[in-house]
């Protein structure tokens, strides 16, 4: 089974949207989604709507939540599948994406990370000041911590992993990046990184924000004394015709 992971704070007008796709995209596979919801507004209500047409759909809705990370976290624990993926609810992670990650796990990946810093990859769904924050960000984990400089794409929020790459990872995760603590935690040896364009937000606010960049810098500070020293992984690039090979 795959657990698909997704952290919702006030997504409303994105819920049923996303898990019609979704369920398009895995067609043929075995999955389930897990919202961890800290939302003010009525998307938890909008969740248990869509979960009477679509069974795979669950919902944990925390009234105190403490962010992102945490929330990720706890889906983690919530999930009851051998391959756990996560992405944001607000549809800038396409998630048809989500059916050519499966296709690299099931080809022997640990992990598999889209990209859009690779051939076939674009980040064009953020703005200028997105972009350099993006970037800045990235530079920084790549600097602060030797076991992201592999990834092209290290602070992206779409990811996918087997239950095994966490089993014994102590995840203390703080702020927005929890790829970064996934990564630099856990312990796996192979990476396949796949093509993917990051798409324009078209309902909803970005949760970007002067706290959240401090968090972040906080987290690096706090992995960079704690990260996984003796994980040794490889990293494959699939080409956008690798990806999509035994499409019809």
């Amino acid at each position: 089974m795959l657990s698909v992971v997704i952290p919702t704070f006030n997504e409303s007008k994105n819920i049923r949207n996303l898990v019609a796709q979704i369920d398009v995209a895995l067609k043929g596979v075995d999955y389930e989604i897990v919202f961890v919801d800290d939302s003010k507004d009525n998307t938890p209500d909008v969740i248990m709507e869509v979960a009477k047409e679509y069974p795979q759909v669950r919902m944990e809705h925390r009234k105190n939540g403490t962010g992102l990370a945490t929330a990720v976290l706890d889906g983690f624990k919530l999930a009851k599948g051998e391959y756990m993926a996560c992405m944001d609810a607000d549809l800038q992670h396409p998630p048809i994406v989500l059916k050519y990650m499966y296709r690299a796990m099931e080809s022997g990946a640990d992990f598999c990370i889209p990209s859009r810093l690779i051939p076939g990859g674009d980040d064009g769904g953020l703005n200028w000041y997105r972009k350099f924050v993006s970037g800045t960000a990235r530079k920084i984990g790549q600097v602060m911590l030797p076991c992201l400089r592999k990834i092209s794409d290290p602070t992206s929020g779409l990811f996918m992993f087997r239950r095994e790459v966490i089993e014994n990872a102590d995840l203390q995760p703080i702020g927005w990046k929890i790829m970064v603590e996934v990564l630099a935690m856990g312990t796996y040896s192979k990476v396949v990184e796949i093509p993917y364009k990051f798409q324009q937000r078209t309902e909803g606010e970005s949760k970007l924000s002067g706290k959240v960049t401090l968090e972040y810098l906080k987290q690096l500070k706090n992995l960079r004394k704690r990260y996984n020293k003796s994980n040794r992984y490889e990293v494959e690039i699939w080409s956008t015709e690798r990806m999509m090979k035994g499409d019809k």
